[in-house]
């Protein structure tokens, strides 16, 4: 759906999709691939990766929690913080497979290519996939939200007050839906 929304709210709503894709892209693989190849002089910009993604993660759930904005501000926000949640699991899971790694390594003996190819294919890969999949995602939310629109799913979850004006409906049975409930009121 398309929504009457003025230059300066279209502003603020892309801001969390802008902060989300700069932890992604420019964190999680510019800077992650520029680290790897420090890794054995220096660990510490290996290190500045998770902690500054943790940084752009918790942010935004925490500004997505209290925001008072304009519902239209406000929805982005929220899409921004679920895609969040789904990160912060995936960067857990991925510790949890890192610790599990470390504690066969340790205490089972288990040989060093082992626990790296576990890591690796348990651990890494999954997260490449998510990131490339929310990168895409993100890409096209930033892309709603300088577009004034937002998707069914967005409208259904979080529906909008009545000063909020509709320019135009996805499908005609959507525009007819909303007649009949206007006409309900």
């Amino acid at each position: 759906m398309k929504f009457e929304i003025s230059d300066d709210l279209v502003h603020k709503a892309k801001i969390p999709h802008d902060i989300f894709l700069t932890n992604l892209i420019g964190n999680h693989i510019l800077w992650f691939v520029a680290a790897l190849g420090l890794v054995r002089s220096y660990w510490q910009p290996l290190a500045l990766v998770p902690i500054f993604s943790f940084v752009a993660l918790f942010y935004t759930l925490w500004r997505a929690r209290k925001s008072q904005d304009h519902w239209y501000v406000w929805v982005h926000w929220q899409i921004a913080a679920e895609r969040s949640r789904i990160f912060i699991y995936m960067l857990l899971a991925v510790l949890v497979v890192w610790f599990l790694g470390w504690i066969g390594f340790t205490y089972f003996d288990m040989k060093k290519v082992a626990v790296m190819a576990l890591i690796g294919g348990v651990g890494i890969l999954p997260i490449m996939v998510t990131v490339l999949i929310l990168i895409l995602m993100e890409s096209d939310a930033l892309h709603q939200a300088s577009s004034c629109r937002l998707g069914k799913s967005a409208v259904k979850r979080y529906p909008y007050p009545e000063d909020v004006v509709v320019l135009e409906y996805d499908s005609d049975e959507d525009a007819h839906v909303e007649a009949e409930e206007g006409v309900k009121s």
